[in-house]
């Protein structure tokens, strides 16, 4: 399990998220996501985002005030 803090990118998480993804997490491995959420929309595109990558959703929750995270596992 690896955990990305990608608060510093604000709204534009997107593309690293796939990114790291894609490059760093291995086969089968479950990544743990970090973002801010500003007004929410973010959360519904990240997970719109990861089922069209082909990637498993396997949580998504607040974690504070203004932070969200996403636990995927990666595609075979």
């Amino acid at each position: 399990m690896v955990r990305y803090d990608l608060r510093h990118l604000k709204d534009n998480f997107y593309d690293r998220m796939l990114e790291l993804l894609e490059k760093e997490v291995k086969p089968k491995e479950v990544a743990i996501f970090l973002f801010e959420i500003g007004d929410f929309s973010s959360v519904q595109k990240s997970a719109d985002l990861i089922k069209e990558a082909g990637h498993e959703l396997l949580n998504s929750l607040k974690f504070n005030q203004v932070d969200w995270t996403i636990v995927v596992r990666r595609k075979d």
